[in-house]
């Protein structure tokens, strides 16, 4: 690999872990199966596009949080007031998506960025290497602020919601405020994600968030597969390394001949087999103490 396709694999590495700490939010956090994330992704894409496109980058990358989010108060909505299972819940809002999506799009596919000003151009005419190092602000900023988050009040009745839900209710915490709280976050970074990405890649498509929760699981499974730790700011840091590394694993395999269109089959295996090594080394510290 040269530096060119290293650099391509750090930066979306960068971008795919601000997904990842959504899904972490949603998923390690408040332990709910939320398939909002491909709609809010691709929400979070078209929003930006259609802002930068005006001129406004910046507010871009600001609207299409606030759009992720708001998409995942809809999911948080239909399982806490609707009372349906989250899962449907997450299919239901995502399948809705497409069609708003390709609203604000403005009923077309895919909208170009080449000749709109985007948050990197500026930092780009000083380095090679100013799109990089802007990602990986980012994307400390957002762990340094989550790690304080969870550790507040708020983070920590979050937390607990998910650890025991019944217990939570039972001190007189609001279990369902809880929920929307914690999926908006997760789908307000899941939406920031595909500002970025879009930004970045410079060009907005529909179709952009198909497969992102595969990719969101799969970097939160191996990053804490490889670094085990309880502790709050080491699991986020783990979701990133996953991420990042997970990027690698599928720039290698393009550079050694898979195609594109062969990725997510790739994507798919990659979270079995890592999710199934777990598994295996739980029962075999069990057999073991038998």
């Amino acid at each position: 690999m040269n530096l060119t396709v290293i650099l391509g694999a750090l930066e979306l590495g960068a971008i795919f872990s601000i997904l990842s700490l959504g899904l972490y939010i949603s998923f390690k956090v408040l332990d709910i199966p939320d398939l909002t994330v491909d709609g809010s992704f691709t929400t979070g894409c078209a929003v930006s596009a259609i802002v930068t496109v005006a001129s406004s980058p910046a507010l871009g990358l600001l609207l299409a949080f606030v759009a992720g989010a708001l998409a995942g108060l809809v999911t948080g909505l239909l399982i806490t007031k609707l009372k349906i299972n989250a899962i449907l819940a997450g299919i239901l809002t995502q399948t809705a998506l497409y069609s708003i999506n390709l609203r604000i799009m403005d009923g077309k596919p895919n909208i170009s960025l080449l000749d709109s000003k985007t948050i990197f151009t500026n930092i780009n005419q000083v380095t090679n290497y100013g799109t990089l190092i802007l990602l990986f602000i980012f994307v400390i900023v957002i762990v340094l602020l989550l790690n304080y988050f969870l550790k507040t009040q708020l983070g920590l009745a979050l937390r607990a919601c998910g650890d025991n839900e019944d217990m939570v209710r039972a001190s007189s915490i609001d279990t369902d405020k809880m929920k929307l709280i914690g999926l908006s976050l997760a789908n307000g970074l899941v939406g920031l994600s595909g500002a970025l990405y879009t930004q970045q890649q410079t060009y907005s498509d529909i179709t952009a968030g198909i497969g992102m929760m595969v990719i969101g699981l799969a970097s939160i499974i191996i990053g804490t597969t490889f670094i085990k730790n309880e502790k709050v700011l080491v699991s986020l840091i783990a979701t990133v390394v996953g991420a990042i590394f997970y990027r690698f694993v599928l720039t290698f395999a393009l550079q050694v001949g898979i195609t594109s269109g062969d990725l997510k089959l790739l994507s798919a295996v990659i979270v079995v087999i890592a999710i199934s090594s777990t598994k295996l080394k739980l029962r075999g510290k069990k057999n073991a103490r038998s």
